[in-house]
């Protein structure tokens, strides 16, 4: 049963359900294998809103609550995982950020190039070799040169590098250390100097495209600032936060998708005469995971009502997040269990759901970096 969820938000998960299985389902397995994007489909999203799911529609975006955001990413994980982190990467980092600090003339000329679904998408660079949570100590720096940025560093793990129209760079503006020391720079990506390497080789996920980038001697105007100046780790750690409530709807549709592929086998597999799904031990499997998925997904809702409502939603993102994705996985390995050996074989999908569910306790902070954060806030106010 939904959340209370209204109306239009009941068409708005209907429609994006629909089209994740008639466009991403059906070539997952295809996604999957050949490492590629689904361009096909992604183009038709700017005309449904997919692009520009934060993004205000004067600005050629949806601009839907969060509730229906997280609904959107659900259902297109549901369909392709690989499909689902690319959205999220180009959503709620790469749009973020440019529509919540940005000024008005960088979202007018970036944003509708972006959302329409006839460009290409966006990007955020954050991470650095040796560099993974601890954003302070970035060491790519933006030195002011006249009335320019020159940007020298390397970045890890920016997903959507390679197919993106500009990428938002963390770096640092300033030598002193501390908090107001970073700033965000858009940076068109093909300019001079912007050097992205091959599409790292990962365990899941082989349709979304991660890269390695480096920054020599990179020339933007000081107006490509996002924001003031300083504000860059602010910045950075607040669209985490939203960023964490989108990787918690994905691995919920992925735990979905593996549920009910698990359900449909059970029903199917016959053991000893009758079907798996009459044995006991199956039945407290589909038990766990139904309950699991189910509370995963009230925790995200709750995490987005209170983003909605503009009050402090930082505990609430990390808890969903961890639950969720740390969900996904166990959701996942029944699946495959239930599955027997057909469930370590490609030729059903429960496998592709466990590699691609994995990263989601990695991605957007580790468990082990939402268990901080969420000790923080239960110390702070206890």
């Amino acid at each position: 049963m939904d959340f209370d969820l209204s109306e239009e938000q009941r068409l708005w998960k209907e429609t994006i359900h629909a089209f994740s299985a008639a466009e991403l389902r059906p070539k997952a397995h295809e996604v999957d294998e050949t490492g590629w994007p689904n361009w096909e489909a992604i183009r038709k999203m700017g005309s449904i809103g997919l692009l520009g799911l934060n993004v205000p529609e004067a600005y050629g975006g949806a601009g839907v609550d969060s509730i229906s955001a997280a609904i959107a990413m659900e259902e297109i994980a549901w369909g392709c995982g690989s499909t689902a982190l690319t959205l999220a990467a180009h959503d709620g980092l790469g749009t973020a950020p440019l529509v919540n600090y940005g000024s008005e003339t960088l979202k007018q000329t970036w944003l509708p190039r972006v959302t329409s679904g006839q460009g290409k998408l966006a990007a955020l660079a954050m991470t650095e070799p040796g560099v993974g949570s601890d954003l302070q100590s970035i060491l790519t720096r933006a030195e002011r040169v006249g009335n320019e940025w020159v940007i020298r560093g390397t970045k890890m793990w920016c997903t959507n590098a390679s197919i993106a129209e500009y990428i938002l760079v963390l770096v640092r503006t300033s030598p002193e250390p501390g908090p107001r020391s970073l700033s965000m720079i858009l940076v068109p990506a093909d300019t001079p100097g912007v050097h992205i390497g091959p599409a790292e080789k990962k365990m899941g996920l082989h349709g979304s495209l991660t890269h390695a980038m480096t920054f020599d001697n990179v020339h933007v105007p000081l107006d490509n600032l996002i924001g003031d100046e300083g504000r860059g780790l602010q910045q950075a750690l607040s669209t985490l936060d939203g960023g964490r409530i989108t990787i918690a709807a994905i691995a919920i549709g992925l735990a979905r998708a593996a549920f009910e592929a698990a359900v449909a086998y059970a029903k199917e597999r016959k053991a000893f005469g009758k079907t798996i799904a009459e044995f006991q031990a199956i039945q407290w499997k589909l038990a766990d995971s139904a309950m699991e998925i189910e509370l995963a997904r009230n925790m995200v809702y709750k995490a987005a009502w209170l983003k909605d409502q503009k009050r402090p939603y930082t505990r609430e993102a990390s808890m969903a997040k961890l639950y969720a994705s740390e969900m996904a996985e166990r959701v996942c390995y029944h699946a495959i269990q239930i599955h027997g050996g057909y469930g370590y074989s490609r030729e059903y999908p429960v496998e592709r759901f466990y590699r691609d569910a994995r990263l989601m306790t990695i991605g957007e902070g580790t468990s082990e970096i939402q268990r901080l954060v969420i000790a923080r806030h239960v110390l702070r106010s206890g």
